[in-house]
Protein backbone atom coordinates (compact mmCIF):
# COMPACT_ATOMS: atom_id res chain seq x y z
CA UNK A 1 0.00 0.00 0.00
CA UNK A 2 3.04 2.29 -0.14
CA UNK A 3 2.91 5.39 -2.31
CA UNK A 4 -0.89 5.47 -2.42
CA UNK A 5 -3.35 8.26 -1.81
CA UNK A 6 -5.41 6.72 0.97
CA UNK A 7 -8.21 8.79 2.49
CA UNK A 8 -8.34 6.71 5.67
CA UNK A 9 -5.73 5.00 7.76
CA UNK A 10 -5.13 1.29 8.19
CA UNK A 11 -4.91 -0.98 11.22
CA UNK A 12 -2.35 -3.78 11.18
CA UNK A 13 -1.20 -6.31 13.80
CA UNK A 14 2.33 -5.96 15.11
CA UNK A 15 4.51 -8.74 16.44
CA UNK A 16 6.14 -7.76 19.72
CA UNK A 17 8.38 -10.07 21.68
CA UNK A 18 8.52 -10.97 25.36
CA UNK A 19 12.25 -11.67 25.31
CA UNK A 20 13.00 -8.97 27.87
CA UNK A 21 9.82 -8.85 29.96
CA UNK A 22 8.73 -12.50 29.70
CA UNK A 23 5.20 -11.07 29.77
CA UNK A 24 2.82 -13.31 27.82
CA UNK A 25 0.68 -10.86 25.87
CA UNK A 26 -2.01 -10.94 23.25
CA UNK A 27 -1.78 -9.55 19.71
CA UNK A 28 -1.19 -5.80 19.61
CA UNK A 29 -2.18 -3.42 16.80
CA UNK A 30 -0.98 -0.26 15.06
CA UNK A 31 -3.00 2.40 13.27
CA UNK A 32 -1.18 4.07 10.38
CA UNK A 33 -2.64 7.41 9.19
CA UNK A 34 -3.04 8.25 5.48
CA UNK A 35 0.14 10.36 5.53
CA UNK A 36 2.19 7.26 6.40
CA UNK A 37 1.45 5.68 2.99
CA UNK A 38 2.60 8.59 0.83
CA UNK A 39 5.87 8.35 -1.04
CA UNK A 40 8.40 5.59 -1.48
CA UNK A 41 9.38 5.56 2.20
CA UNK A 42 7.27 6.29 5.28
CA UNK A 43 7.59 9.66 7.00
CA UNK A 44 8.92 9.76 10.56
CA UNK A 45 5.65 10.26 12.43
CA UNK A 46 4.81 10.85 16.12
CA UNK A 47 3.23 8.00 18.08
CA UNK A 48 0.54 7.62 20.73
CA UNK A 49 0.45 4.52 22.92
CA UNK A 50 -3.19 3.59 23.63
CA UNK A 51 -3.78 1.76 26.93
CA UNK A 52 -7.20 0.44 27.94
CA UNK A 53 -8.57 -0.73 31.28
CA UNK A 54 -8.29 -3.79 33.48
CA UNK A 55 -10.92 -5.96 31.78
CA UNK A 56 -10.00 -4.96 28.24
CA UNK A 57 -8.14 -6.37 25.24
CA UNK A 58 -5.79 -4.46 22.92
CA UNK A 59 -8.59 -4.07 20.37
CA UNK A 60 -11.17 -2.59 22.75
CA UNK A 61 -10.04 0.99 22.09
CA UNK A 62 -10.99 0.29 18.47
CA UNK A 63 -14.12 -1.84 19.00
CA UNK A 64 -15.71 -0.03 21.93
CA UNK A 65 -13.76 3.22 22.21
CA UNK A 66 -14.37 4.25 18.56
CA UNK A 67 -10.72 5.31 18.24
CA UNK A 68 -10.31 4.65 14.50
CA UNK A 69 -13.20 6.83 13.23
CA UNK A 70 -12.02 9.55 15.63
CA UNK A 71 -8.41 9.57 14.43
CA UNK A 72 -9.48 9.19 10.79
CA UNK A 73 -11.71 12.26 11.15
CA UNK A 74 -8.79 14.17 12.64
CA UNK A 75 -6.56 13.07 9.75
CA UNK A 76 -9.16 14.16 7.21
CA UNK A 77 -9.12 17.64 8.70
CA UNK A 78 -5.31 17.78 8.59
CA UNK A 79 -4.46 16.59 5.07
CA UNK A 80 -4.04 12.98 6.17
CA UNK A 81 -1.74 13.82 9.07
CA UNK A 82 -2.34 12.15 12.43
CA UNK A 83 -0.24 10.25 14.94
CA UNK A 84 0.50 6.57 14.61
CA UNK A 85 -1.48 4.76 17.32
CA UNK A 86 -0.29 1.57 19.00
CA UNK A 87 -2.93 -0.43 20.87
CA UNK A 88 -1.06 -2.35 23.54
CA UNK A 89 -1.82 -5.26 25.83
CA UNK A 90 -1.44 -4.24 29.46
CA UNK A 91 -3.22 -7.27 30.94
CA UNK A 92 -2.19 -10.40 29.10
CA UNK A 93 -5.50 -12.04 29.99
CA UNK A 94 -8.99 -11.13 31.12
CA UNK A 95 -9.21 -9.60 34.62
CA UNK A 96 -5.45 -9.44 35.22
CA UNK A 97 -5.13 -6.06 36.91
CA UNK A 98 -1.46 -5.24 36.33
CA UNK A 99 -1.65 -1.43 36.58
CA UNK A 100 1.23 -1.53 34.05
CA UNK A 101 3.83 -2.22 36.75
CA UNK A 102 6.54 -4.86 36.98
CA UNK A 103 5.59 -7.53 39.47
CA UNK A 104 4.02 -10.95 40.08
CA UNK A 105 1.25 -10.22 37.57
CA UNK A 106 3.76 -9.56 34.80
CA UNK A 107 6.54 -7.18 33.83
CA UNK A 108 4.17 -4.96 31.89
CA UNK A 109 6.12 -1.72 32.22
CA UNK A 110 9.17 -3.39 30.70
CA UNK A 111 7.05 -4.87 27.91
CA UNK A 112 5.68 -1.45 26.95
CA UNK A 113 8.94 0.48 27.19
CA UNK A 114 11.52 -2.09 26.07
CA UNK A 115 9.55 -4.22 23.61
CA UNK A 116 6.53 -2.41 22.18
CA UNK A 117 8.14 1.00 21.71
CA UNK A 118 11.26 -0.29 19.89
CA UNK A 119 9.11 -2.59 17.73
CA UNK A 120 6.93 0.29 16.55
CA UNK A 121 9.95 2.45 15.77
CA UNK A 122 11.79 -0.24 13.82
CA UNK A 123 8.76 -1.67 12.01
CA UNK A 124 7.08 1.57 10.96
CA UNK A 125 9.99 4.04 10.87
CA UNK A 126 8.31 6.32 13.42
CA UNK A 127 10.06 8.95 15.49
CA UNK A 128 12.16 7.66 18.38
CA UNK A 129 12.27 11.04 20.15
CA UNK A 130 10.46 11.28 23.48
CA UNK A 131 9.11 14.64 22.34
CA UNK A 132 7.12 12.80 19.64
CA UNK A 133 5.67 10.07 21.88
CA UNK A 134 2.50 10.39 23.93
CA UNK A 135 0.19 8.07 25.86
CA UNK A 136 -3.60 7.96 26.12
CA UNK A 137 -4.89 5.80 28.94
CA UNK A 138 -8.40 5.02 30.09
CA UNK A 139 -9.29 3.81 33.60
CA UNK A 140 -6.38 1.56 34.65
CA UNK A 141 -4.67 2.78 31.50
CA UNK A 142 -4.99 6.35 32.73
CA UNK A 143 -2.95 5.44 35.79
CA UNK A 144 -0.46 3.75 33.47
CA UNK A 145 -0.15 6.88 31.33
CA UNK A 146 0.95 8.95 34.32
CA UNK A 147 3.37 6.35 35.65
CA UNK A 148 5.07 5.57 32.36
CA UNK A 149 5.60 9.23 31.49
CA UNK A 150 6.92 10.48 34.82
CA UNK A 151 9.12 7.38 35.18
CA UNK A 152 10.41 7.54 31.60
CA UNK A 153 10.55 11.14 30.36
CA UNK A 154 13.32 9.93 28.04
CA UNK A 155 10.67 7.87 26.22
CA UNK A 156 7.38 9.81 26.56
CA UNK A 157 6.68 13.54 26.86
CA UNK A 158 2.88 13.87 26.93
CA UNK A 159 -0.05 11.95 28.33
CA UNK A 160 -3.84 12.03 28.55
CA UNK A 161 -5.14 10.40 31.72
CA UNK A 162 -8.83 9.54 31.27
CA UNK A 163 -10.38 8.74 34.66
CA UNK A 164 -7.32 7.04 36.09
CA UNK A 165 -6.23 6.79 39.72
CA UNK A 166 -3.52 8.79 41.48
CA UNK A 167 -1.28 5.68 41.66
CA UNK A 168 -1.43 1.94 40.96
CA UNK A 169 -4.12 0.40 43.16
CA UNK A 170 -5.32 -3.15 43.72
CA UNK A 171 -7.11 -2.72 47.05
CA UNK A 172 -5.76 -1.05 50.18
CA UNK A 173 -2.17 0.14 50.16
CA UNK A 174 -1.05 -3.08 51.86
CA UNK A 175 -3.05 -5.22 49.43
CA UNK A 176 -1.64 -3.26 46.50
CA UNK A 177 1.93 -3.80 47.71
CA UNK A 178 1.28 -7.52 48.17
CA UNK A 179 -0.69 -8.12 44.99
CA UNK A 180 1.22 -5.97 42.52
CA UNK A 181 4.71 -6.01 44.01
CA UNK A 182 4.96 -9.24 45.99
CA UNK A 183 5.18 -7.34 49.27
CA UNK A 184 8.08 -5.14 48.11
CA UNK A 185 7.34 -1.65 49.45
CA UNK A 186 10.33 -0.14 47.67
CA UNK A 187 9.03 -1.45 44.35
CA UNK A 188 5.64 0.07 45.15
CA UNK A 189 7.26 3.44 45.85
CA UNK A 190 9.17 3.26 42.56
CA UNK A 191 5.81 3.20 40.71
CA UNK A 192 4.09 5.86 42.82
CA UNK A 193 3.84 8.99 40.60
CA UNK A 194 4.09 11.48 43.47
CA UNK A 195 7.22 9.78 44.83
CA UNK A 196 8.75 9.47 41.36
CA UNK A 197 8.15 13.13 40.51
CA UNK A 198 9.54 14.38 43.81
CA UNK A 199 12.65 12.24 43.40
CA UNK A 200 13.16 13.24 39.76
CA UNK A 201 12.84 16.99 40.26
CA UNK A 202 12.13 19.42 37.40
CA UNK A 203 11.11 17.91 34.05
CA UNK A 204 11.69 19.52 30.66
CA UNK A 205 9.04 19.56 27.93
CA UNK A 206 6.62 17.14 29.62
CA UNK A 207 2.87 17.88 29.54
CA UNK A 208 -0.24 16.28 31.01
CA UNK A 209 -3.98 16.43 30.53
CA UNK A 210 -6.62 14.91 32.80
CA UNK A 211 -10.09 14.00 31.52
CA UNK A 212 -12.50 13.56 34.41
CA UNK A 213 -16.19 12.67 34.56
CA UNK A 214 -18.33 15.08 36.58
CA UNK A 215 -20.70 12.60 38.19
CA UNK A 216 -22.77 15.09 40.17
CA UNK A 217 -26.08 13.45 40.88
CA UNK A 218 -24.95 10.13 39.42
CA UNK A 219 -24.57 6.82 41.31
CA UNK A 220 -21.28 6.28 43.09
CA UNK A 221 -19.58 3.34 44.72
CA UNK A 222 -20.53 3.05 48.35
CA UNK A 223 -17.91 3.95 50.93
CA UNK A 224 -15.76 6.97 51.59
CA UNK A 225 -12.36 7.40 50.03
CA UNK A 226 -9.58 7.49 52.58
CA UNK A 227 -5.96 6.62 53.10
CA UNK A 228 -3.08 6.90 50.68
CA UNK A 229 -4.10 8.61 47.45
CA UNK A 230 -7.67 8.91 48.78
CA UNK A 231 -8.35 5.23 48.19
CA UNK A 232 -11.49 3.59 49.56
CA UNK A 233 -10.79 1.11 52.37
CA UNK A 234 -10.41 -2.31 50.79
CA UNK A 235 -10.38 -0.74 47.34
CA UNK A 236 -13.29 -0.94 44.95
CA UNK A 237 -14.03 -3.36 42.17
CA UNK A 238 -16.89 -3.54 39.68
CA UNK A 239 -19.55 -6.24 39.88
CA UNK A 240 -18.33 -9.32 38.03
CA UNK A 241 -21.30 -9.22 35.68
CA UNK A 242 -20.77 -5.57 34.76
CA UNK A 243 -17.02 -5.20 34.35
CA UNK A 244 -16.57 -6.21 30.71
CA UNK A 245 -16.04 -3.20 28.51
CA UNK A 246 -16.05 -0.76 31.40
CA UNK A 247 -12.32 -0.52 31.85
CA UNK A 248 -12.33 -2.53 35.05
CA UNK A 249 -13.97 0.13 37.18
CA UNK A 250 -17.69 -0.27 36.53
CA UNK A 251 -20.31 2.33 35.68
CA UNK A 252 -20.08 5.11 38.24
CA UNK A 253 -16.36 4.86 38.86
CA UNK A 254 -14.46 6.46 41.69
CA UNK A 255 -16.04 9.29 43.64
CA UNK A 256 -12.70 11.00 44.13
CA UNK A 257 -10.92 10.76 40.76
CA UNK A 258 -11.58 14.44 40.11
CA UNK A 259 -9.84 15.34 43.36
CA UNK A 260 -7.01 12.96 42.51
CA UNK A 261 -6.55 14.76 39.17
CA UNK A 262 -6.28 18.06 41.02
CA UNK A 263 -3.71 16.46 43.33
CA UNK A 264 -1.69 15.05 40.43
CA UNK A 265 -1.85 18.31 38.50
CA UNK A 266 -0.45 20.20 41.50
CA UNK A 267 2.33 17.63 41.79
CA UNK A 268 2.98 18.01 38.05
CA UNK A 269 3.34 21.75 38.28
CA UNK A 270 5.68 21.47 41.25
CA UNK A 271 8.19 19.73 38.95
CA UNK A 272 7.55 21.84 35.82
CA UNK A 273 5.15 19.46 34.07
CA UNK A 274 2.46 21.58 32.43
CA UNK A 275 -1.03 20.23 33.02
CA UNK A 276 -4.69 20.91 32.39
CA UNK A 277 -7.86 19.31 33.76
CA UNK A 278 -10.97 18.87 31.63
CA UNK A 279 -14.16 18.06 33.55
CA UNK A 280 -17.38 17.12 31.77
CA UNK A 281 -20.59 15.30 32.67
CA UNK A 282 -20.36 11.56 32.35
CA UNK A 283 -19.89 8.18 33.95
CA UNK A 284 -16.91 5.86 34.09
CA UNK A 285 -17.78 4.27 30.76
CA UNK A 286 -16.34 3.66 27.32
CA UNK A 287 -18.61 6.40 25.98
CA UNK A 288 -16.83 8.87 28.25
CA UNK A 289 -13.44 7.48 27.24
CA UNK A 290 -14.29 7.84 23.55
CA UNK A 291 -15.49 11.43 23.91
CA UNK A 292 -12.43 12.30 25.97
CA UNK A 293 -10.10 10.87 23.34
CA UNK A 294 -11.85 12.84 20.63
CA UNK A 295 -11.63 16.09 22.59
CA UNK A 296 -8.02 15.63 23.68
CA UNK A 297 -6.60 14.40 20.35
CA UNK A 298 -5.97 17.90 18.90
CA UNK A 299 -4.15 18.93 22.09
CA UNK A 300 -2.06 15.78 22.20
CA UNK A 301 -1.27 15.95 18.48
CA UNK A 302 0.05 19.47 18.94
CA UNK A 303 2.11 18.44 21.96
CA UNK A 304 3.85 15.57 20.17
CA UNK A 305 4.45 17.44 16.93
CA UNK A 306 1.88 16.12 14.45
CA UNK A 307 1.87 18.27 11.33
CA UNK A 308 -1.09 20.66 11.21
CA UNK A 309 -1.14 20.83 7.41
Amino acid sequence: MRNTGRTTGAVVPITTTDDVSHFAHRTEYVYLPPAWFRGATPPTLPVVMMIAGEFNTPSDWMRTGNAIPIVDAYAKQHDGNAPVLVFVDAGGSFNNDTECVNGPRGNVATHLTDEVRPAVISTFHTSSSAANWGIVGWSMGGTCSVDLTVMHPDLFHSYVDIAGDAAPVAGTTRQTVDRLFGGNAAAYASFDPATVMQKHGPYVGVSARYEEADQSGMPRWRGQHAGAHHRPPGGWKPPSQGGAGLGGRGDGGSANQGQEAVQLCAENRAVDISCTIDNRPGRHSWQFASTSFQDSLPWLSHEIGVSSA
